[in-house]
């Protein structure tokens, strides 16, 4: 009888957690996967899809061999939303990569673009017709990282400033406020994901 008990316990409970917790893996490399191959990265990339196709082999296989029990659906697919979620959540806080900001400043461009100098920021400007006043685009290349640390800068001016943020694939040289040392590149950004995703520089 406990036999029994301790089967039916692993069947509808501990085998249907373990697939959540293998999707949530499966699901969280591969959405990092996109993420890196939409960048051009040819080395994470490669490595993240073997560990994600890796474990979904194993769960479905599992699956497979378990189709009597409705529960092991919900619980493939349970973990498959919470692993995009927490792709998502990995993504922001290794916060991979460079931005391009444009700002649409109607008057005293200079005073932000002073202020954004002095944080060490790079910036380029251009003057604009919009369509109802000349304007001054500025235009900035930023790491990710720094995203809220400039747009602090533009949004303690009382000056109301349109501005779009886009995802630069690549980005060559340029004036950014940090100096990273240490390890750099791929290696930098395999140690961000061994390390832990609540550190950043």
């Amino acid at each position: 009888m406990q036999e029994f008990i301790s089967g039916d316990i692993f069947k509808w409970v501990v085998f249907p957690l373990i697939i959540i917790l293998a999707r949530m893996v499966d699901v969280t490399l591969g959405t990092l996967r996109i993420i890196f191959v939409s960048r051009g990265n040819r080395i994470i990339a490669p490595i993240l899809g073997f560990f994600e196709v890796f474990v979904w082999v194993v769960v479905i296989s599992q699956i497979m061999q378990n189709l009597n029990n409705p529960i092991n659906y919900v619980a493939y697919a349970l973990g498959f939303a919470i692993g995009n979620y927490l792709g998502i959540q990995a993504e922001d806080k290794l916060a991979i990569g460079h931005l391009v900001i444009r700002l649409f400043v109607i008057e005293d461009a200079d005073e932000i673009m002073k202020k954004i100098i002095d944080a060490g920021f790079g910036i380029t400007s251009i003057k604009g017709k919009g369509a109802t006043n000349e304007v001054t685009i500025l235009f900035s290349v930023i790491k990710r990282k720094d995203l809220e640390s400039f747009l602090s800068i533009i949004n303690e001016s009382d000056k109301k400033i349109f501005y779009s943020v886009e995802t630069a694939r690549e980005a060559h040289l340029g004036i950014y406020p940090h100096t990273d040392t240490g390890i750099t590149g791929q290696r930098d950004i395999l140690r961000r994901l061994t390390g832990g995703f609540n550190k950043r520089k």
